[in-house]
């Protein structure tokens, strides 16, 4: 295990109960595959204990000595400002870049390689959004800190999946034996990508993959999941598939994957709408959940439903990332 990472476990309040000075098992976040089933129950317990913490907060000071960089080559709202909230709320300190593809020196033409070199001269972990898939490892390759991926192209975002699976399991009661619906931009979307990945984790879930024909499911994602003997299905059906799954989870048509061909854009977009005629089949125990921004693919008369989990969704990635910064900072 690398020498960043103290040796020490400062206390917090409302603590969980593992053994002080007990390292956390990864060194980086990079990618969904990383977790197993005992590691995303560890790390749910953590945050569980983080919603405590919030709640009681100021008044942690976990990470009080610890700098977080977040270097952000892409657009982001809540997962940039609930990061900077964990690492504040855990009394951390917070050196931020909004908009680094043009506000950083990679607009001079520096190499991410020596901008992590830099960035991680100054801080104690990075967190990064970037636009080009696989940038995030190519980080973790180069850093001596622990690296984050915030999103990184059409490639992953883990952290996403984590809290949509941490928000499954707090919202429907269990994790196996669901049905789960990915309806929208599944080309394109890390966050779908990410979380099949997770699902595959636990016993006899069913995805179903619901996208208008140009933003399919790429076959990666479906032979991993028949790998792992996970079964899937492919529907044009919304209301059918709606009327079956526990978790509904759509995503918008995303304008800045398809560059120039606006024509496809269009094509896709608006093809599949949560509004109340799909919510008048859906079963009363499910919900429906979106990684956000959203646009017009969930109307907004949906939001007074109970069902309607999106924004409890977003607050969930706080008690998350909470618990990611503490156990890759301080460990247990």
């Amino acid at each position: 295990m690398r020498s960043r990472i103290h040796s020490q476990l400062l206390g917090i309040q409302n603590t969980p109960s593992f053994s002080a000075g007990k390292k956390f098992q990864l060194d980086d976040l990079i990618e969904a595959q990383q977790f197993d089933r005992e590691i995303l129950a560890d790390i749910f317990e953590v945050a569980r204990e983080m919603e405590k913490v919030e709640k009681n907060s100021p008044g942690s000071q976990v990470l009080k000595g610890y700098l977080m960089a977040t270097l952000f080559y892409e657009p982001s709202t809540r997962t940039r400002l609930s990061f900077e909230s964990a690492m504040k709320r855990l009394g951390g300190e917070v050196l931020t870049t909004e908009n680094a593809r043009e506000f950083s020196s990679a607009a001079k033409g520096e190499t991410l390689e020596d901008t992590i070199r830099t960035v991680e001269g100054y801080s104690d972990i990075i967190v990064m959004r970037h636009f080009e898939s696989g940038a995030a490892k190519r980080a973790a390759a180069t850093a001596e800190v622990p690296v984050i991926n915030a999103g990184d192209g059409p490639g992953q975002h883990p952290t996403q999946a984590l809290l949509d699976v941490y928000t499954i399991d707090r919202e429907i009661g269990k994790l196996d034996g669901i049905k789960v619906a990915l309806v929208g931009d599944l080309a394109n979307g890390r966050t779908v990508r990410s979380l099949a990945y997770l699902l595959a984790k636990y016993q006899d879930v069913k995805i179903y993959f619901v996208s208008p024909d140009v933003v399919k499911m790429k076959d990666d994602i479906k032979d991993y999941l028949t790998s792992k003997r996970v079964e899937w299905e492919e529907s044009a059906d919304l209301m059918e598939v709606a009327s079956k799954c526990d978790v509904l989870y759509q995503t918008r048509i995303q304008r800045e994957r398809f560059g120039e061909r606006i024509d496809l854009y269009e094509e896709a977009r608006g093809k599949y709408i949560v509004d109340h005629n799909v919510l008048n089949v859906m079963q009363n125990h499910a919900v429906v959940m979106h990684p956000l921004p959203r646009l017009d693919e969930i109307t907004v008369d949906v939001d007074a439903d109970p069902r309607a989990a999106y924004f409890r969704q977003a607050k969930n990635g706080l008690y998350i990332r909470m618990a990611l910064l503490k156990l890759l900072l301080v460990g247990w």
